[in-house]
């Protein structure tokens, strides 16, 4: 395993080897299982060459892209953050404008009803103010006719 560059485990060991892992891990068997893990370990070089482990450039490098990815998802969502603020804006604004656009036309409604009510009192204002003119002109009429019906009984004053 070793050899063929393969990782050492114990539990690799015992599928290669098809044996139950308590047989690996028994005495006598289990020095040499470890020793080969720590000699794998100290071989880092060799599996770097061979590409199975990552050099610490590499991995600055996918560090690197990974926080410009990270970066360009926290973009996103805030563009996506926005256009949904943005949208809810909309919908409360539309919401309230149909609530406005209902309330003018009540009060428009109304208006019309006040006005209508307003010009039936001055009609009947200008009738009861005709009506009032005419009384008094009659009222006048009987005051003149009663001073000339008190003047005739009255008579002559006894002197003339």
């Amino acid at each position: 395993m070793a050899a063929a560059g393969e990782r050492i485990t114990f539990a690799t060991v015992a599928r290669a080897a098809q044996v139950s892992t308590w047989l690996v891990y028994a005495e006598g068997v289990r020095e040499h299982v470890q020793a080969a893990i720590d000699q794998q370990s100290h071989e880092p070089a060799k599996a770097r060459s061979q590409g199975r482990q990552t050099s610490p450039a590499s991995l600055t490098t996918d560090l690197a892209l990974a926080r410009e990815e990270i970066s360009s998802l926290r973009d996103e969502r805030d563009r996506l953050r926005e256009a949904v603020r943005q949208q809810l804006g909309q919908q409360l604004d539309q919401v309230s404008n149909r609530q406005l656009t209902d309330r003018v036309s009540e009060l428009t409604e109304q208006v019309r009803q006040l006005e209508r009510s307003e010009a039936q009192a001055r009609t009947e204002a200008e009738q009861l103010g005709s009506r009032v003119a005419e009384l008094q002109a009659d009222l006048a009429a009987a005051r003149t006719s009663l001073r000339k019906m008190i003047r005739q009984q009255a008579g002559p004053p006894d002197g003339q």
